[in-house]
């Protein structure tokens, strides 16, 4: 029997400001049909909003045209690579410009497509009149908003290609949607094929991290540490049925394992059965990783079901002033000077503000870094005992005439405040900048036309309705199992990092951390003590909502949802890690009770 058809597809970008060895290694090494990347984080988006209101040239990701694309133009040209990326920002026609501008002058002939229609800003008082609601907290939508951006999905991209793309430009559209659209192309996968587009919305979702799924954020560090200065980018081989396989280019750093690509699959995915995306809802549950060579990681056992009726909107509007001041503190009692400095300068300027009738601070946040600020009351005993700390003071007002005393007393006090203390950071006083907030809501599909453009010219795109929508599925919790009993005469408390690795991010003010048991014998003992009660527990000093657990038990894995749990979200809060970056890290400590000879075999 014939192999069957397979479409390379290498993810060059997880994020604004990504590696720009990236796309040059995936280009030269990796036999590529599609180039793809994922530019547009939350926090990015906001952060190209302002760069827009300063200039109308600007509001997309520079770098994709001045360091992904330039250099490479003729390579990807010569070699018949397509290119897809959300690199549009707000600003998809100027990013699409600017690339046609650098094309021409390399004489290099590129048909470039955009997708438009994602951005609704003209339309935000209409739509707070109608009494949009935050879809997480239920809160009214604000004053003040500055963009609304719906989340498309790939029929889009694929219609550009259909069209004969060479690069297709998109702005806010979900990361996995770079992905899928091609697929949609190579296939002709229709919108019913809910399993087929769940998928290849995985296939993205691994890809869209870059380097995080070859091993560049792994819990076992040790495996991959020797290849970071040539990390491998993944590439799936994806084929008409829906399964695909994970690799990377053959002789560069990193790896490609059930664990480190199963970290990356349970990254940032809330209910694994309900993963909602704009063209599928998909389920994971079931999903199965097979390592069947080197670097080469087969995947299978995607489901999906109907789309939901309604697109996501992330908005965004301006919520006052934020400021961060930084000081390191050496010597002995280094912890307690460090808070006690804090302490005193934000009683100072609350004191100075009410002189000016300025009002309280609208939030602050202390963090010793250096003293375990990170773990609350997890912290072990060593913590006070540092030497050596940073203070980092973070503190937001609605008014930047606050900010502006604020940073001036930051320095105004370093006579008259502590000992052994030098400074940190940026030189010279904190930088005051504004707080872009983010705003979420949902907006039916139906009021939302996708348009299609091919070299500035409009094509025709036919928008194609499912046979069915889904409800928005309702979070639930997974059933508890029943107690496990022990064989042994023995049981041992062991950390969770000894049973599984772990991976955690952010999903606006809640976090995910995904746990892969490293043998399937681990996962029910694991389960017993990482209870959601346990887990709430544990993280305590950052959870003000519920802890939710839900099963993957083709992966042997399970995923716990930290509800309200980061000030608000990436955009706005002053936690120290703003995105659950490192909420992984500490669970891996939790003790996981378990029987003396498990751990043995």
């Amino acid at each position: 029997m014939a192999n069957p058809r397979t479409v390379r597809i290498g993810g060059a970008s997880g994020y604004w400001g990504d590696s720009q060895d990236a796309p040059r290694q995936l280009v030269m090494k990796g036999d590529l049909d599609y180039l793809v990347f994922d530019y547009l984080a939350e926090v990015t988006m906001s952060i190209l909003v302002r760069a827009k209101e300063k200039s109308p040239d600007l509001g997309y990701a520079r770098d994709f045209v001045d360091l992904a694309m330039k250099p490479l133009l003729h390579e990807i040209k010569a070699r018949g690579i397509k290119v897809i990326a959300n690199a549009g920002g707000v600003n998809v026609s100027a990013c699409a410009a600017a690339l046609a501008k650098i094309a021409q002058d390399a004489g290099v002939d590129l048909k470039i497509g955009i997708v438009e229609g994602d951005n609704l800003t003209d339309d935000i008082e209409s739509l707070r009149a109608e009494g949009k609601r935050e879809m997480f907290s239920g809160a009214p939508m604000p004053e003040g908003m500055i963009s609304a951006n719906a989340y498309l999905g790939a029929f889009p991209i694929a219609a550009a290609l259909d069209q004969g793309a060479d690069v297709v430009i998109t702005g806010r559209c979900v990361d996995s949607a770079v992905t899928l659209g091609p697929l949609i192309h190579e296939f002709g996968w229709t919108v019913d094929d809910y399993d087929k587009l769940a998928s290849g919305t995985l296939a993205g979702h691994i890809l869209e991290c870059g380097a995080q799924a070859t091993g560049g954020n792994f819990t076992d560090w040790r495996d991959t540490v020797d290849g970071w200065d040539d990390m491998g980018y993944p590439i799936a081989v994806c084929r008409e049925d829906g399964t695909f396989s994970i690799t990377k280019p053959e002789g560069t750093g990193g790896l490609v394992s059930r664990l480190t690509v199963g970290e990356q699959i349970l990254y940032e995915i809330g209910d694994p059965e309900a993963y909602i995306m704009p063209d599928v809802i998909c389920d994971f549950s079931g999903v199965t990783l097979i390592e069947t060579g080197k670097d080469w990681l087969e995947i299978a056992g995607v489901k999906g079901r109907p789309p939901t009726a309604t697109y996501k909107v992330s908005g965004t509007y301006k919520d006052g002033y934020r400021a961060t001041a930084m000081t390191v503190v050496t010597g002995f009692d280094a912890a307690e000077k460090g808070q006690a400095f804090a302490n005193a300068l934000l009683k100072r300027t609350r004191r100075l503000f009410v002189e000016r009738n300025l009002g309280d601070y609208r939030d602050t946040a202390v963090h010793i870094i250096g003293a375990q600020t990170l773990w609350g009351k997890n912290a072990d005993e060593h913590a006070a005992l540092a030497r050596e700390i940073i203070t980092q003071i973070d503190v937001r007002h609605d008014e930047r005439a606050a900010l502006e005393l604020f940073s001036k007393e930051t320095t105004g006090v370093g006579l008259s405040m502590t000992t052994g203390r030098t400074s940190a950071g940026a030189a010279g006083r904190p930088k005051i900048t504004p707080v872009v907030a983010q705003f979420a809501f949902q907006i039916d599909k139906a009021r939302i036309q996708p348009k299609v453009f091919i070299d500035n010219k409009p094509v025709k795109y036919e928008i194609k309705v499912p046979g069915e929508y889904s409800k928005f599925p309702e979070i639930r919790h997974t059933a508890p199992d029943a107690p496990m009993k022990s064989t042994s005469d023995t049981m041992i408390e062991v950390p969770l990092v000894e049973l599984a690795a772990a991976r955690s991010g952010d999903k606006g003010n809640n976090a995910n951390v995904g746990v892969i048991a490293r043998k399937p014998d681990y996962l029910p003992w694991i389960k017993q003590s990482a209870t959601e009660d346990a887990v709430k527990r544990y993280f305590g000093h950052v959870v003000e909502g519920e802890v939710m657990r839900f099963d993957l038990p083709g992966m042997n894995a399970v995923n716990f949802l930290l509800t309200n749990c980061l000030g608000g979200g990436g955009t706005s809060t002053l936690h120290l890690d703003n995105l659950a970056k490192t909420y992984a890290q500490q669970l891996l400590a939790l003790p996981i009770k378990v029987p003396a000879d498990l751990v043995k075999s």
